[in-house]
């Protein structure tokens, strides 16, 4: 065992008690303002200067005065809308807000890491620690455009997230498209209401909407390659007021996902095809309908050689080969809008464990962690910082472009 490992179990405690005193207090995007005052605080009093972005984004930097290159290492902030249902010590305080993502891990690892690395002081260049509020909503984008990644100019970025469907005691490490890109969209189509006695009076926007959710599906089995891996569905569908009433309207909500680049310049484009099918089906039933859509999130894909560096660091951190995997989801991530400007990795750490009972989804009333994986996490940041300082000389993104 290092000093590195040592020092930073030595801190397991300090690690726990951060994480379950964020958990006890979540906040939602934007709002976290208990949040990033105890972040502040915890930052300051190991002197470093912290600065506010994004309302109530907190941004650190670790300069070791020596050239070299800036690395960002970024926790998200921001609990979700949902009613915790853990029977634990540690459970929120705060009625219908819960950290049901493991964003209060990734704030504890962080901050410890920031710890362990001040106390080092070893690194070649500058460390931004970045804790980003508002991860659920994109929030990533409101700190860009307040100036993140200048002054100093960030190089690259790490990022790593909790995972209950892996396994703890492993971690997943993957080159390319990790998470999906995200647009919610919302359809209303209308009809004209009447009697379900008399449908032929009326114009049905119900037998529409059953149409439009059958016929989607041809969008993902039909018209893109199964190779390329596409999620269309929908999660809320509202109309009608009485058994025997014909409404004039029917209101549908869902995600179209994907593991691709799928914007309108993509040769997928999926929500361009989403919204094709959509009207010429309403337009079939006799009905027009009005599309809403919400780009919230472009696929999270991981730089090559930022990959191929962080598994070098896993491999003194996890040292047997299947504790060292590849994960990819449809799940997404803002983190993505970091990585789509400059290379980043983002990390999956394994953090279910059946035999506790923790095996509850992200986003669930139940989800909850295997605490003891949260050293390896910050063990990651820390040695991940290193190993990123000690190697640049070989990342070919570091340098100077040939004229």
């Amino acid at each position: 065992m290092d000093h590195i490992q040592k020092r930073i179990l030595e801190l397991k405690d300090e690690i726990i008690e951060l994480r379950r005193q964020f958990h006890m207090n979540p906040e939602l995007g934007f709002q976290e303002f208990k949040t990033a005052d105890r972040i502040e605080n915890y930052l300051h009093n190991l002197g470093f200067e912290t600065i506010r972005m994004a309302k109530t984004g907190v941004v650190a930097t670790l300069d070791s005065g020596n050239p070299g290159p800036c690395l960002m290492l970024r926790a998200d902030m921001d609990a979700l809308p949902i009613p915790e249902a853990n029977d634990v010590q540690y459970k929120s305080i705060n009625k219908g807000v819960m950290h049901a993502c493991g964003h209060d891990a990734h704030m504890a690892m962080l901050l410890v890491a920031a710890k362990v690395l001040k106390e080092s002081l070893d690194p070649l260049g500058k460390i931004k620690f970045v804790f980003q509020p508002n991860e659920e909503t994109a929030g990533a984008v409101k700190m860009i455009d307040e100036g993140l990644l200048e002054n100093p100019k960030v190089d690259a970025a790490m990022g790593i997230h909790v995972w209950t469907p892996i396994d703890s005691g492993k971690i997943a490490i993957t080159p390319g498209p990790v998470m999906g890109g995200l647009d919610v969209f919302k359809i209303t189509i209308h009809g004209k209401g009447g009697h379900t006695g008399v449908p032929e009076d009326a114009v049905d926007p119900i037998i529409a909407a059953a149409s439009l959710i059958q016929t989607i599906q041809i969008i993902q089995s039909r018209e893109i390659s199964n190779l390329k891996s596409t999620v269309i569905m929908f999660g809320k569908i509202q109309g009608g007021t009485k058994s025997n009433i014909i409404p004039d309207k029917v209101e549908l909500e869902g995600s179209i996902r994907f593991l691709y680049p799928g914007g309108p310049d993509s040769e997928e484009k999926p929500t361009q095809r989403f919204v094709r099918v959509a009207e010429q089906v309403c337009a079939t039933h006799r009905c027009t309908c009005d599309i809403e859509i919400f780009h919230e999130n472009i696929p999270l894909i991981n730089n090559k050689e930022m990959t191929a560096l962080a598994r070098e660091t896993a491999i003194d951190i996890f040292p047997s080969e299947n504790e060292i995997i590849h994960n990819q989801t449809m799940a997404a991530e803002d983190f993505s809008e970091f990585s789509s400007r400059i290379p980043g990795v983002f990390i999956f750490l394994g953090a279910g464990n059946k035999a506790m009972g923790i095996n509850a989804s992200h986003h669930h009333p139940q989800f909850n962690i295997d605490e003891a994986i949260l050293p390896k996490g910050v063990e990651m940041f820390v040695r991940g910082a290193f190993d990123f300082f000690k190697k640049a000389d070989r990342l070919s993104f570091l340098k100077p472009k040939q004229r």
